[in-house]
Order: C-alpha cells, then structure tokens, then sequence
C-alpha cells in the first residue's frame, strides 16, 4: 500500500517522460448493435461518414507533438482493421484479450517490447475506441494536471444525478451521490506501474473495470479531472443517434466557412 504523495518510480518526476497513447479496441461491443445492422464490432460502426476508431484517432492526431506515439490494441484475428486505411504512425497491436483489463496489459506488455516503443517510465494515456466525442483540449486539461502527479489520474465526471440502489426491481435505498464520480476515458498513468497494477490485481482475482481501479488496488489514489457529459462511451443502440447530433453541432456551418 503506496502512499499518494510516493513517486511510482526513481525517475519520476522525469521531464523527459514521453506520452504514449493505447487506445482499446478488441472488444465486439453487441449490445450497441441494432436488430439488422451490419455485423461489425462498434468501433468500426460508420458516424456521420467514418468509423468510431476514426473519430477517436481525430482527437489524438488534432494533438499535434504532444503526442509521441498512438497505438490500438485490437484482436489477434481482427479482420477490419486493416481496411480503415489508418495512419502509418498509427500502430496495430494484434494482441488483445478477451476482457478490457486483457487487452490493456497485453497491449502494453507487447508495445514496451517493441523497438521504438514506450519505456516503463513513459506515461500513457488508455482510452476507449466508443468514446469518439472526446475533445483535444480535455486531453490537453488531463495532461497538465498529471503530469507533475506521482500517481496519474482520470478524466471523470460528478454524478449529476440521484443515485439509488435496488433489489428484485425495486429501490431499496438512496445513496448519497456528493462524492460519486462518473468514469471516463482517457486514463492517464505511468506505463511500468500500470503494468504492474493490472497484473497483480488481476492475480488476485480483482474485477479491473478500467485502468484506475487497477492503480487504486495497488494503494494508489488517481487526480479526477472533471471532463464532460459528451465523453460518453457508445454503448447501446440509442447512443448512436445522440453521437451523431454532437458531432453535427460541432461542425462549422457554412457562415462560418466562407473565405
């Protein structure tokens, strides 16, 4: 059990550090499909003309050299990949596991290994391939306030609503939502302690749901950052159409756009 104020590794705080992206996306994601869609995982479901992993990698891209590298991290015998045509600096890491918390070890596990790739002591930013409404400068409000953190941290989101438990369909109480925060992506910590997080947790036999409950089950506390209600991740059918509306807002109207 660390405390927060412990720095993870003898290089921290290492102004060299770089930053690395792991985006996931070697899940199926069934239950956002529609009875009669086309049979493709989520990820590569089409959004105002592309696919999510396309608007996703947009977000990373738009950030310029904050950036030193972006990976993807998808099934061994993914088949569609390779036809979204992606960037070369793009990298395709055939390596994904049957769960989230799979996917992210193995993912980085492989990438560390590769030439070029990222070092333990290199920071790294996990984000999901269905949340494509992410904005560039959530990211950039992320990043200046973990860099300097010996933990990392998350971008989240204070629960605005009210929060009840419940039994057979029924509530059975109400919860005090004052210090409940809503989970996002991207995820932000040092590469080598998060590989460490997720193998222990997961030798324990943990229920890692995402990067930061593998950090707190090492007795570490991630920053929140608060992000916005819009990173939401597409997950059921109905998500698809209020993506949409979102991105149409964003784009400039033809006012805008006139020389």
């Amino acid at each position: 059990m660390s405390d927060v104020n412990t720095p993870l590794d003898p290089e921290w705080p290492a102004p060299e550090a770089g930053l690395f992206v792991l985006i996931a996306c070697a899940g199926v994601g069934s239950r956002a499909l529609q009875a009669g869609a086309p049979a493709l995982p989520k990820q590569y479901q089409r959004l105002c003309g592309q696919s999510l992993l396309a608007h996703t990698l947009q977000v990373f891209d738009a950030l310029g050299d904050l950036i030193e590298a972006v990976a993807v991290a998808v099934a061994p015998d993914d088949p569609y990949i390779d036809a979204l045509g992606l960037p070369e600096a793009v990298q395709v890491l055939r390596c994904g596991g049957a769960s989230r918390a799979d996917s992210v070890r193995q993912g980085l596990q492989h990438w560390r290994q590769m030439a070029g790739g990222p070092r333990a002591s290199d920071w790294v930013l996990v984000h999901d391939a269905a949340r494509c409404l992410l904005l560039p400068e959530q990211v950039r409000e992320l990043v200046a306030r973990c860099r300097h953190d010996a933990v990392g941290g998350l971008l989240a989101l204070p629960l605005p609503d009210t929060l009840k438990s419940g039994s057979d369909g029924r509530v059975a109480q109400t919860l005090e939502r004052a210090d409940k925060w809503l989970a996002q992506t991207p995820q932000m910590f040092r590469l080598g302690a998060l590989e460490q997080a997720i193998v222990q947790a997961q030798a324990q036999g943990l229920q890692i749901t995402d990067e930061a409950s593998a950090m707190e089950a090492s007795g570490h506390r991630p920053l929140l950052v608060t992000g916005s209600a819009h990173n939401f991740k597409i997950t059921y059918p109905s998500d698809f159409a209020l993506a949409q509306a979102v991105l149409q807002a964003r784009r400039p109207s033809p006012e805008e756009v006139r020389p």
